[in-house]
């Protein structure tokens, strides 16, 4: 133990060294010149197409989006050509731990989850590293927001949505605690080495049985509290979840296999929860397609570069199902499980585009879905005027590994500093074989 300690004191101590520690990128101003992106090949997220289109926003807001825009005070704005590139919606990254873990093998470094298995009081937002290296990388790549999500236990906690260019966690914030996970316990005895044992996350001790009486317990205690308009007593316990009851916060089911989600949805609509949303949904969830879809329930896909569930599925399935539950008329979105590779969002998304998907619907798929998911498509999502101007320009196809090249990116219409560790490290070893470096000489 006492040889951990100094070994993470030690890491900690070395990230922070000047020889060592990586400058980020600045925070952007506010928006103070009105711009206009002008020429641009314009994808709304709507699954229009504006060819050698303009998009126009003042104050953080887009005035303006079309092939010819026209405005009272134009002269006003910089005009910006972006002729012959690729202008989009910011792609929205979903149920990530994106600024809650550093480096997964430090623990101090780890802030994802809390001790105990019922957290409903547990907010992702406070613990929101607004200085971790990775948030510029996934930037670089477009995504300009991020529900940022506890994990563990049977109830994790809230989730928040921020804005991945800020000072600090109450500055990165663009809708907190809008929504509560849940971990479904498992229903089935799963087999291990020592035999036997429920996985609802306390062991073999621990049956579904009982998980699912503190989660009764807690919930029917929250809703009678949500019922109170003005408790004479403040329950934090319960004042954290209140929204669950009057459609304010979504509930997002973390389920495994088809049963529990029937089990879980079947919970969570007895004790009077509004909105829901199925995480991590794979092959097992479409086998209860026709039950999420009777039921209204948004899906986001689980990581669609992955392996399927069953060794008998289709090895492609992964790949197929963005289309598949599409086509069933169910809301889909699309993240990526690992947050230290998040900036592969838009290449998953462009995975989906080989197996049915049209380009725009892909694009809908980690933009506006996301948006509608999250409760913010009236700010964000897509670009039509009077939303936030979150916008990102790409010289190439923006879901194409080979020619995604973003290049310019907008939160609120501050310009930000594309800029990044994988960058700074590429220059630095790209010198060492400069003709004008000191070391090229010695070779």
């Amino acid at each position: 133990m006492k040889n951990k300690i100094i070994t993470t004191i030690g890491i900690v101590l070395l990230m922070g060294h000047p020889a060592v520690a990586q400058v980020l990128p600045g925070v952007a101003r506010s928006q103070e010149q009105p711009i206009i992106l002008a020429g641009g090949n314009i994808h709304t997220g709507t699954g229009e197409v504006i060819q050698g289109g303009s998009i126009a926003f003042r104050d953080g807001k887009i005035t303006a989006v079309g092939k010819e825009i026209s405005l009272s005070d134009q002269d006003s704005y910089e005009k910006i050509d972006v002729s012959g590139k690729e202008v989009y919606p910011g792609l929205i990254f979903l149920n990530t731990t994106l600024g809650l873990v550093e480096i997964s093998g430090v623990e101090v470094t780890d802030d994802t989850e809390e001790i105990g298995q019922i957290n409903p009081g547990v907010r992702s937002i406070v613990a929101y590293n607004t200085d971790s290296h990775v948030i510029p990388v996934v930037r670089s790549n477009g995504i300009l927001l991020a529900q940022v999500a506890p994990t563990g236990g049977t109830l994790s906690g809230t989730s928040s949505v921020v804005q991945l260019d800020a000072w600090n966690w109450d500055d990165a914030a663009y809708k907190t605690d809008e929504g509560v996970h849940l971990n479904w316990p498992r229903m089935v005895a799963r087999r291990s080495r020592g035999g036997y044992s429920f996985s609802g996350g306390g062991g073999s001790a621990t049956p579904y049985e009982k998980r699912l009486e503190e989660l009764t317990a807690l919930f029917e205690d929250a809703a009678a509290y949500a019922a109170i308009p003005e408790p004479e007593r403040s329950n934090l316990h319960l004042e954290a979840i209140r929204g669950l009851f009057d459609g304010k916060q979504t509930l997002y089911i973390h389920a495994s296999e088809a049963r529990e989600i029937i089990a879980s949805v079947n919970f969570a609509k007895e004790h009077g929860v509004k909105r829901m949303v199925l995480v991590g949904a794979d092959e097992h969830s479409w086998m209860v397609r026709d039950f999420i879809r009777e039921n209204n329930i948004p899906v986001i896909l689980a990581h669609i570069h992955s392996l399927p569930a069953n060794e008998h599925s289709d090895t492609r399935l992964p790949f197929k199902l963005a289309k598949m539950f599409s086509d069933e008329g169910i809301l889909t979105g699309i993240t990526y499980s690992n947050q230290a590779y998040g900036y592969n969002l838009p290449f998953v998304a462009g995975q989906a585009v080989a197996y049915g998907v049209s380009k725009e619907e892909a694009l809908a798929m980690v933009t506006l879905n996301n948006a509608r998911i999250l409760g913010i498509d009236d700010r964000t999502g897509s670009l039509e005027a009077g939303k936030d101007a979150n916008v990102i320009v790409s010289s190439g196809d923006l879901l194409d590994m080979i020619t995604n090249d973003v290049v310019q990116a907008y939160i609120c219409g501050r310009s930000i500093d594309l800029d990044n560790k994988h960058k700074m490290l590429y220059r630095r070893f790209q010198a060492k074989y400069d003709e004008d470096s000191p070391a090229a000489g010695s070779k």
